[in-house]
């Protein structure tokens, strides 16, 4: 027992790197929609400031998260992450939302700020663009299927 060596976990380097492998992940995603599958693909700068409790919400920007190491401010805190504009053939446009999550499982909030967009008509659908299975596979799944919501 008192030979065996403890091994602790680092949280904050494991944290930095799952940051970095999530702006890697997002950047892909983005550009298989703009290359692949012809996508206009912006990052979405609003969010929703949702109440849960009331079952009310109301699309705000997002704020600005300032990092003290690198002295800088984060801009691209909205959800979902991307907007996506695509033209039908009979000349209208189709506007989505898009989340990148690396796993594909939205928390609570996440999914009552989805509701809360499609029922209001922000967006037509919402996707979640996760890994699939096979190396550098994109997997993307409609919110209302993945959930049931009709």
């Amino acid at each position: 027992m008192e030979n065996e060596a403890v091994v602790k976990h680092d949280w904050v380097k494991q944290g930095k790197q799952n940051r970095i492998k999530g702006r890697t992940f997002e950047a892909k995603v983005r550009q298989n929609l703009e290359e692949v599958l012809n996508w206009i693909v912006s990052k979405w700068m609003n969010t929703v400031d949702y109440n849960k409790s009331e079952n009310m919400g109301k699309l705000v920007p997002a704020k600005r998260k300032y990092n003290p190491f690198f002295k800088s401010m984060v801009i691209g805190t909205g959800f979902p992450d991307f907007i996506c504009f695509k033209k039908k053939l009979n000349g209208t446009y189709e506007v989505i939302g898009l989340e990148v999550k690396v796993n594909g499982y939205l928390d609570q909030k996440e999914k009552g700020m989805c509701l809360w967009l499609l029922e209001n008509k922000i967006f037509s659908r919402i996707l979640i663009a996760k890994k699939g299975k096979k190396r550098g596979e994109i997997e993307y799944i409609d919110f209302k299927k993945k959930y049931g919501i009709k």
